[in-house]
């Protein structure tokens, strides 16, 4: 049980960035000092925006078999690097016999009020349809805004299209011109709230806004888990 388990695939770019964040964020000074991980990649779940859209099909039977996959390779906790299945949160936690982190909880945990006095929030149209991010900053008392249907959330709908067919350039040119929209309407913090905008990122001009990344929040709350538990000592299996 003293592993973590990645719940990935959704996409894939963004399972190995986010495995790549759990490895940067552990203090360790050897192999044997890192949490173990098990990983199921599993990318051909249907897509969980266009499900919640309702022109898509279901994912959730998906989702509650790649739940048992990992629930079954006894894994420790549950870390699932793609936010738009968190609209299936308390579906796969029924399901889960170990705790699933919650990728918007984290995320919003980590940003202090006094530093962001308003919040914008880059999504895939399901994620802010589905609400658990606006839901989330409401109860903190954070005031946000979402980029206009038919404005910067087309350039963010690229970004993340661009993203997962490789298009990196791409993908941070269509981020930087969203960023600059939001800005404009006044925001001072960003929640990339879709595991590909942290990729885009590295590949935009985004100054001016405090930047909030959900996979790295997760990233971070999935090793705080983990080493509260000790599962980076050395022979944890003895």
């Amino acid at each position: 049980m003293s592993r973590i388990g990645v719940f990935g695939g959704m996409g894939p770019s963004a399972t190995v960035d986010f495995m790549d964040k759990v490895i940067k964020l552990t203090n360790a000074s050897r192999d044997q000092e890192h949490i173990p991980m098990l990983v199921a990649s599993l990318p051909h779940i249907h897509d969980r925006s266009s499900a919640i859209l309702g022109t898509g099909r279901d994912p959730l039977p998906q989702l509650l078999a790649g739940i048992e996959v990992l629930n079954h390779a006894g894994v420790g906790v549950i870390a699932i690097p793609c936010n738009s299945s968190h609209h299936w949160y308390d579906a796969m936690t029924r399901h889960s016999a170990v705790p699933i982190l919650h990728i918007g909880k984290t995320c919003v945990a980590a940003i202090q009020p006094s530093s962001a006095s308003k919040v914008g929030i880059f999504a895939t149209r399901g994620a802010l349809l589905s609400g658990f991010y606006q839901r989330e900053l409401h109860d903190k008392g954070i005031d946000f805004l979402i980029p206009a249907p038919d404005g910067a959330q087309l350039e963010v709908d690229q970004c993340i299209r661009a993203i997962k067919a490789g298009q990196l350039e791409a993908g941070g040119a269509h981020l930087g011109r969203a960023c600059k929209d939001m800005v404009a309407q006044g925001a001072t913090a960003l929640i990339m709230g879709c595991t590909e905008i942290p990729i885009a990122s590295r590949y935009a001009d985004l100054s001016g806004l405090q930047l909030i990344d959900s996979s790295l929040e997760l990233a971070r709350a999935s090793v705080e888990f983990a080493m509260e538990r000790g599962w980076n000592r050395p022979g944890w299996d003895s």
